[in-house]
């Protein structure tokens, strides 16, 4: 498969030929599926937590005799069914994530970026050429590009300078080549990488 390369103009400067390896797979959506999800519930805190009524402060007289008064017996005054009582069955720290093989992460990466690129919603960047920090010239970039909607860009690493330009972006997210994810691969409708970018990801996958 080839595709265009375009430089900070828009232009299309080359037609390069990309791994087959990595973008001309047939996607998995199984795969992709079961991995974003193993992603999204690692991120999950987990610490939701209710008291039970062996938690909950005070009850610990019985509030009348068993006996005798007409009333129904009770034996805390935090019991479940009263106000202010304790939760029953209620959420308590844990944790949500689940391993995934590594072989089956990298398919689901495969399968988004071959989707990504059979869609024509993968633009391959020659390079920000910036000399500075400035998100006013990468917010010019992303539009001469047409990535005018939510956008995932990648770049190669020790690019710190695009990635500070491009950081403060609404609804741009960057992330080194070393960083990439099925979750960040997927969430979005364009995905940018840079040439550098590019290498180290057929590089990594390819093997």
């Amino acid at each position: 498969m080839k595709i265009p390369v375009r430089n900070r103009e828009g232009k299309t400067i080359e037609e390069i030929d990309v791994s087959p390896e990595v973008f001309e797979v047939e996607p998995n959506e199984a795969t992709v599926h079961q991995v974003i999800k193993a992603q999204l519930a690692a991120a999950r805190r987990g610490t939701a937590k209710t008291k039970t009524r062996a938690e909950v402060r005070g009850g610990g007289k019985k509030p009348w005799r068993q006996k005798g008064t007409g009333r129904a017996r009770i034996g805390s005054i935090r019991a479940p069914h009263w106000t202010g009582g304790g939760t029953v069955f209620g959420p308590v720290p844990r944790d949500y994530s689940f391993n995934v093989p590594k072989k089956m992460r990298r398919v689901a990466l495969r399968s988004i970026l071959s989707s990504k690129a059979r869609d024509g919603r993968l633009i391959i960047l020659d390079d920000f050429g910036l000399a500075e920090p400035r998100t006013k010239d990468a917010v010019q970039v992303l539009k001469n590009l047409d990535a005018t909607k939510k956008t995932t860009v990648i770049v190669g690493e020790n690019q710190d300078t695009a990635v500070r330009s491009v950081r403060n972006i609404d609804n741009v997210k960057i992330i080194y080549s070393s960083e990439i994810n099925a979750y960040d691969l997927l969430d979005n409708e364009y995905l940018v990488m840079t040439r550098a970018a590019l290498n180290a990801v057929e590089e990594g996958l390819s093997k």
